[in-house]
C-alpha cells in the first residue's frame, strides 16, 4: 500500500495527553515522524520556528486556555502547511483562518491522514 506520508516529519500542538497519544500512534501507523508533542502554546512557538525540516503540523485550535493562532502564524511564515483540530469543526475558527484543513474531534486515521494529505497537497493512493 502506497504511504503518501511515509517519512513525512509532522509537528503536534495538544494539550490533551490521551488526545496527543492517539496522535502519535495513528501518525507513527501512517510511517510519519511525530516532532512533540507540545502541549503549551509556548513550547509549540518553539518547535514552530526552531524545528528544522517541518513538512506539516497539527494543531489543536485551544491549548490549555489559549488559541493556537500564533503558532499558526509562524509555521504559515515557514511555510509548512497545517491542519487544525477542534471539536467546534472549521466553523469555529475565526473568519481569516477559515479555509485551512481543519480536522473535527474526534477524529479517525483515515480523516488525519486525508486531511494532512490535502494540507500538503500530496495525492492519496
Amino acid at each position: 500500500m502506497n504511504q503518501p506520508l511515509q517519512g513525512r516529519r509532522i509537528l503536534v500542538i495538544e494539550d490533551e495527553s490521551l488526545v496527543a497519544m492517539l496522535l502519535e500512534t495513528i501518525l507513527d501507523d501512517l510511517g510519519c515522524a511525530v516532532v512533540g508533542p507540545a502541549s503549551n502554546i509556548d513550547d509549540g512557538l518553539i518547535a514552530a520556528t526552531s524545528e528544522p525540516a517541518l513538512d506539516a503540523a497539527l494543531l489543536d485550535v485551544n491549548v490549555a486556555g489559549r488559541e493556537v493562532f500564533p503558532v499558526a502564524e509562524a509555521l504559515k511564515a515557514r511555510g509548512v502547511p497545517f491542519v487544525f483540530s477542534t471539536g467546534y469543526g472549521e466553523m469555529g475558527l475565526p473568519e481569516h483562518w477559515r479555509g485551512h484543513p481543519t480536522l473535527q474531534k474526534p477524529f479517525t486515521e483515515g480523516a488525519i491522514r486525508d486531511a494532512l494529505s490535502r494540507a500538503m497537497d500530496i495525492g492519496l493512493a
